[in-house]
């Protein structure tokens, strides 16, 4: 691919992923700040294409929806998440045009920067639901677990435009490294769906201590109740509807799925630096241990801010940090992936497109 179309297709996808990870940051905001009905209708405000702040357009927005009385701070929060949320998508749009422009270049992805629009042009439908829908869990989880997907696949994007992490390891030394990789990736995604329930139900005050749970080891759960992903539609979910026990169960289950996902990681970075330590590759071998230190320290700062929730009362600040540390270890791991996977087209392959071209 010609120099120039190359790092212009690459600093469009890293802004893009900047911005995802604001927009990303910005929807937690929204939810603890309890803004995600800020505005009663989608996708304007009150009617307003901004938030209505005169005396008259107060009145002339509660008399259109006399059971949202208007909230000014939170109807902005959730209109700047909004409009960003708006311009990440008008970006990838530009992405996607750029990639049929260049889909004769042989190292040009086409296929995913078209998912990623359709995947973000359903998180716009997510986000008219969550507010339609008045926070309907099922529907705030599936958008927070929309917003990751969206950063994580745009990082993926960026990683291949920048044709980083092609150093392939030999093939006998994968496998252990590749299932463990999969697993990791997987049970993440897991717990941060769990995180995103936790959310969406007001339950990430349950347990309000540790390492017990209400001063008990196994406190009163109701799993059935706090697992049903058949509630209603039509109450208004803002500040949750579950009872004390099913919240209970949901936290206590994001807790042992914690405690799960850090052995695991931990034993993936530990088999990781082993087999860093005896690869022929010195390239490659730098490049895995570089990738399991990071994976390392934002494990370890994720596991940090989940138990700051827990100690200080889910401060604002550690609330959204913990967020995006989700979010973040979550795409050291594709990082990780990537890496194994062997990071896009073979050389082989490569040589032989220029040779053609």
């Amino acid at each position: 691919m010609n120099n120039e179309v190359k790092k212009k297709g690459f600093n469009l996808a890293l802004v893009a992923t900047l911005l995802a990870s604001i927009v990303v940051g910005l929807g937690a905001y929204t939810r603890l700040v309890h803004a995600g009905l800020g505005c009663p209708d989608w996708p304007g405000c009150y009617g307003f294409l901004t938030v209505p702040d005169t005396q008259q357009e107060i009145a002339q927005a509660e008399t259109l929806f006399p059971e949202a009385p208007v909230e000014v701070d939170k109807g902005w929060a959730e209109m700047i998440h909004r409009y960003i949320a708006g311009t990440l998508m008008l970006l990838v749009l530009a992405i996607v045009i750029q990639a049929l422009r260049n889909r004769c270049e042989p190292d040009q992805p086409i296929k995913l920067p078209i998912f990623i629009l359709l995947l973000i042009t359903l998180q716009a439908a997510f986000g008219m639901w969550t507010v339609t829908l008045k926070l309907w869990p099922q529907i705030v989880t599936a958008h927070l677990l929309g917003g990751f997907a969206t950063f994580s696949l745009l990082f993926l994007l960026t990683l291949r435009l920048s044709g980083r992490l092609k150093n392939r390891l030999p093939r006998q030394s994968t496998g252990v490294l590749k299932g463990m990789g999969t697993l990791c990736l997987l049970v993440v995604i897991s717990q941060v769906s769990l995180g995103g329930w936790v959310s969406s139900n007001y339950a990430a005050l349950a347990c309000p201590d540790l390492p017990m749970c209400q001063g008990q080891w196994l406190p009163s759960m109701n799993f059935s109740e706090g697992f049903d992903v058949g509630q209603d539609i039509g109450p208004n979910y803002l500040g949750g509807q579950l009872h004390a026990e099913a919240r209970t169960a949901i936290h206590f289950s994001h807790r042992i799925g914690a405690l799960f996902t850090t052995l695991l990681v931990i034993a993936l970075v530990l088999i990781s630096l082993k087999k860093a330590a005896r690869l022929g590759n010195r390239s490659a071998g730098e490049t895995l241990r570089l990738l399991s230190w990071s994976i390392l320290l934002l494990l370890l700062v994720q596991v940090g801010l989940g138990l700051s929730n827990i100690f200080w009362s889910l401060p604002l600040n550690v609330a959204v940090a913990h967020n995006l540390g989700g979010a973040l270890l979550l795409l050291s791991l594709v990082a990780y992936n990537y890496f194994l996977f062997g990071g896009g087209p073979s050389s082989d392959k490569l040589e032989t497109w220029r040779a053609e071209a």
